[in-house]
C-alpha cells in the first residue's frame, strides 16, 4: 500500500470512527469530559478490527 491508500485509509478510519462517536453521544454514552480517551478507543479498535481482517 502507498502512501496515497495509506492516507485515504486513515481517513476512512477517523470516519467511522466519528459517526461511531456521534452515535454514543446521540445515545449519552460520551461526554465532552470523556471524549479524548473514548474517541482514542474507538479509533484504535476500529483499526484493529480492521487490520485484523486484511
Amino acid at each position: 500500500m502507498d502512501k496515497k491508500d495509506n492516507i485515504i485509509a486513515d481517513e476512512v478510519l477517523l470516519k467511522v470512527a466519528k459517526e461511531i462517536a456521534v452515535k454514543f453521544i446521540e445515545v449519552g454514552r460520551l461526554t465532552p469530559s470523556t471524549f479524548d480517551t473514548t474517541f482514542a478507543k474507538i479509533y484504535n479498535s476500529v483499526k484493529e478490527t480492521v487490520s485484523k481482517e486484511q
